[in-house]
């Protein structure tokens, strides 16, 4: 293969790297993408201590350890204003989250990853009830099923305005009546969920629990960077 030829392989090979999957100008890593450096397991919180989190290929992947048994990867840094940007890839029937100004237990705003509910992206509240939850519009349209997705959140505002876009396009922009948090924290970590994750069956009696849990329920997370913005900043 000649030298030209080479450069047109690369040329090409970057025109097919989507405008969304490259962590945008002025965001500061977060993740080195070679261990857990600047991340911790929470310890406290109530849907599992054991997860098996670990970096393979770059990402960080978590899985339930054993099957059932879920966790929340915190960042050491808690943050107030920020923009958070990372890729996350979803494996189909299992249940995790993206948490905002987490406390040390998983008290959090969260956005949902659970594409077996059809739910990733809508804002929901982690162990404290959210004054105004929000839905995803028009995720199916640029949603990568089975693939790597980005995930772009602002945070700001003693009273949060949280606002979120996927793959670049922007799914919701809400401002909450008021702080949820308990005795009204306005910081908090990143966190990283993966919640335990069961297999139903049905029958006349109900819903039923299986005797084996949801097999791998993996979450992987990558290109994790934010952007702090100014303390006093409202909106």
């Amino acid at each position: 293969m000649t030298v030209k030829s080479v450069f047109i392989l690369f040329v090409s090979t970057l025109s097919l790297t989507p405008a969304w999957a490259q962590i945008p100008a002025g965001f500061t890593p977060v993740f080195n993408g070679k261990d857990l450096r600047g991340w911790h397991l929470s310890r406290t919180t109530h849907q599992g201590t054991t997860p098996d989190v670990r970096v393979e290929d770059g990402a960080i992947v978590i899985r339930q350890n054993p099957y059932g048994q879920g966790g929340v990867l915190l960042s050491d840094k808690k943050f107030k204003n920020f923009e958070l940007y990372l890729e996350a890839k979803i494996d189909s029937f299992t249940n995790g989250g993206i948490f905002i100004r987490s406390s040390e237990s998983g008290i959090a705003y969260q956005i949902e990853l659970d594409e077996a509910a059809g739910s990733t992206g809508n804002l929901l509240g982690e162990r404290m009830p959210v004054s105004q939850e929000a839905k995803t519009a028009g995720r199916e349209k640029v949603w990568r099923a089975n693939d790597w997705n980005s995930f772009r959140i602002k945070m700001v505002g003693e009273v949060p305005r949280i606002t979120l876009w996927i793959n670049g396009v922007q799914m919701w922009d809400v401002t909450q009546p008021k702080n949820d948090f308990i005795a009204g924290a306005t910081q908090g970590r990143i966190g990283l969920q993966s919640h335990w994750t069961a297999l139903f069956s049905s029958s006349v009696v109900g819903w039923n629990i299986l005797d084996s849990w949801a097999p791998g329920a993996t979450h992987r997370f990558r290109n994790i960077a934010i952007k702090e913005l100014p303390e006093n900043l409202k909106k």
